[in-house]
């Protein structure tokens, strides 16, 4: 008798493993997306407000100024 020799019914054998396995979860890529959206956004947001923003002086220019 071969080792392929089997009584088993090599469909019901396929359709009963095809049972067996568990469902494949597909991963949704929208979080993902919209999180990094968000992200390049409120850096753009920050790097305009550093641009815009004045900077912080406690002194005049002039008054430091030899005159």
């Amino acid at each position: 008798m071969k080792l392929t020799d089997s009584r088993l019914d090599p469909a019901d054998v396929a359709k009963t493993r095809a049972l067996l396995k568990s469902p494949e979860r597909r991963e949704r890529l929208w979080p993902a997306l919209l999180a990094a959206t968000a992200l390049a956004l409120i850096s753009v947001l920050f790097a305009a407000v550093a641009v815009v923003a004045p900077p912080l002086t406690t002194e005049h220019v002039a008054q430091g100024a030899p005159g």
